[in-house]
């Protein structure tokens, strides 16, 4: 089974949490992107190079660069082909500018606009075009196949900072917050990460924070029952108080992990918001350095909205990563770009159905692929 995550290992350095604070990285001059980035802390990708746990003592060194396999696995493959089919509207899109046989103004006029119609926003849109014509300029790039090959590098670029993994295993319980609006597929990615973080070895905990939404209870324990996993579950409880009894019993109990569920709200119900902020004073109180990892759920559908949650989320939560799903049929998927560009907090992982293997890490060379595939 493919790895969506890190176990923590001492000889690597803790890494930092994201924060409000989010600058992204300095793009490098014109050149390929490799996904795996050369950091210590290796994307994604790079976490299951023999396709065992990593979870435990199976992680007995520090995973290098050197570990990324040439290859991707069978389930990789599979997995970026379904990616591809559901962004395949966009692709077609964007694609079709680069079918004729010249580079003129019409080619960057009409890339701009089919930029825009794939939700990558004003700004992002006009970063990739001003880019492409100076690269493409400074390399004499004429024809307009090479001409996207070089925009599938820069948007690759783009997307970098985006690329990081979800690490487990530096606190005990690693304690993941997890919000959303209602219908971004929140309670079922938490389901998803679920399983595999079970089947990884890793003993997990939730929290039914979400007693606003009727049935959400319901909804969640179903999930603890198919992954045979515990909940902490109170009809009609305070959420923060389920938070704080679920973070507690996770500490007592000695799990690896505690995901909270909390109920669905917009970011312009104030008043929700405010209980958001509520519940992570509450989590504090029961383990101060929690929660280690605050997660927002966004549906790739909703388009430059998306991008206003981001914002408003991580003003009230302070966000360290996100989930983006449903990436497929309607989905248009250049919001990444523009979130990449307005406020690029971590994407640790991509859906594109509801089926339990569709979620997956999110890699910026492999997106930016399909996106312009």
């Amino acid at each position: 089974m493919f790895s969506f995550f890190k176990k923590k290992s001492p000889p690597i350095a803790p890494v930092a949490p994201a924060t409000a604070e989010h600058t992204p990285a300095p793009l490098a001059p014109a050149s390929p992107v490799e996904p795996s980035g050369g950091s210590l802390t290796p994307p994604a990708t790079a976490l299951a190079p023999s396709g065992g746990s990593m979870i435990g003592s199976a992680l007995a060194a520090p995973i290098t660069v050197a570990d990324v396999p040439t290859t991707q696995p069978p389930e990789r493959q599979k997995w970026l082909a379904k990616l591809k089919a559901g962004l395949g509207k966009t692709a077609a899109s964007l694609s079709g500018v680069f079918g004729g046989a010249k580079i003129d103004e019409a080619l960057y006029e009409d890339l701009e606009s089919a930029l825009l119609m794939a939700d990558a926003g004003v700004s992002a849109t006009q970063f990739l075009t001003d880019t492409l014509r100076k690269r493409a300029k400074a390399a004499g790039v004429t024809h307009p196949v090479a001409l996207k090959n070089l925009l599938i590098a820069i948007l690759a670029e783009l997307l970098q900072p985006l690329q990081k993994p979800l690490v487990i295993g530096q606190h005990t319980p690693t304690v993941v917050m997890v919000a959303g609006v209602n219908g971004a597929g929140k309670t079922t990615s938490i389901g998803k990460l679920t399983r595999h973080l079970a089947e990884e070895g890793a003993s997990v905990l939730l929290a039914a924070a979400d007693t606003f939404r009727a049935a959400a209870r319901e909804q969640l324990s179903i999930w603890a029952d198919r992954n045979t996993v515990e909940i902490i579950s109170q009809a009609g409880a305070d959420p923060a108080a389920v938070s704080f009894d679920a973070v507690a019993a996770g500490k007592a109990r000695g799990k690896d992990v505690v995901l909270i569920d909390t109920a669905g709200r917009l970011p312009t119900q104030l008043h929700l918001m405010e209980e958001l902020k509520k519940i992570k004073r509450v989590i504090q109180k029961a383990d101060p350095t929690a929660p280690h990892e605050v997660l927002l759920v966004i549906d790739g559908n909703t388009g430059q909205n998306a991008v206003s949650q981001v914002k408003s989320f991580d003003d009230a939560l302070g966000l360290t990563g996100l989930i983006v799903t449903k990436l497929d049929g309607t989905a248009k998927g250049g919001v990444l770009a523009a979130i990449a560009r307005e406020r690029p907090i971590p994407v640790y992982f991509i859906g594109v159905g509801e089926q339990l293997n569709e979620l997956e890490t999110f890699n910026a060379r492999e997106f930016a692929q399909a996106l312009l595939a």
